[in-house]
């Protein structure tokens, strides 16, 4: 595809990708304003998922190695995690070509304004700040389960997969809420360079603006996922709480409106 755009596009493109690289480090959810703003200047949609999958490695790889410089993540333990999140999300990107997502489109709304009353009300939600460090590997099962899971999820569909995997690591590991943070960038991470070689290899990436846009976002997400380190509970559960809700919103918006 012949990539035409005018300058005032490319500059748009820039600051919306800051923008949400910054949301995507602290709780997920950044493809809510990357992917619009791509098809907005004329991306066909499978071009602009692909190439929002290229800027969102970026973003994704700048904050998980954040996290990990920051001892917020250690991959030894989560080696399980790891594989069962890349089976998965190969296998939900095979689902997409095999059963219709209709029905998926309207029940993950309710999924999503469940996780955002959830953290809304529940004190221990977003975590305890007395739990204490991990020093171990999760259980085997537990990891697989989830890996799998939410890998599928994201290679299938993935909206509010930052927030499935922040919520649902703090639940299942008893993890402190930075190291649940630090666990879903690293995992999402992988989800989206797994995507990306799919994409890729169906010719759906349109690498230059990918590019650019993942430069911007890895600058947001190094200023995001600091933030979120310094500032801790008091700083991502208000935007958490903003995002999981913009994400339902949005949702049920295409899926019902």
């Amino acid at each position: 595809m012949d990539l035409l755009l005018d300058p005032s596009h490319w500059a748009v493109l820039a600051v919306i990708g800051i923008i949400a690289g910054f949301i995507d480090a602290i709780v997920g959810g950044g493809g809510l304003l990357s992917i619009p703003a791509l098809l907005t200047v004329g991306i066909p949609p499978h071009l602009a998922l692909g190439t929002n999958k290229l800027a969102a490695c970026f973003g994704s790889l700048t904050s998980s190695f954040t996290f990990y410089k920051q001892q917020l993540f250690n991959p030894v333990l989560w080696k399980a995690s790891f594989f069962a999140t890349l089976v998965g999300s190969v296998s939900g990107c095979i689902l997409v070509f095999l059963i219709d997502p209709t029905w998926l489109d309207k029940i993950l709304p309710l999924l999503i304004i469940g996780i955002a009353i959830y953290t809304l009300f529940s004190p221990k939600a977003m975590g305890d700040n007395n739990v204490s460090l991990p020093i171990e590997p999760s259980s085997t099962g537990k990891q697989i389960s989830q890996g799998f899971i939410l890998g599928s999820y994201d290679g299938f569909a993935g909206p509010g997969i930052g927030a499935f995997w922040t919520v649902s690591s703090v639940s299942i590991h008893k993890l402190p809420l930075l190291h649940s943070c630090g666990l879903a960038r690293v995992m999402t991470s992988v989800s989206n360079v797994t995507a990306l070689i799919i994409f890729a290899s169906m010719g759906q990436v349109q690498w230059m603006l990918g590019l650019w846009m993942g430069v911007c976002m890895m600058a947001g997400s190094y200023i995001g996922a600091r933030s979120a380190i310094r500032f801790g509970i008091p700083f991502i559960k208000p935007i958490f709480i903003i995002m999981v809700l913009s994400i339902a919103v949005h949702l049920t918006w295409s899926a019902w409106g």
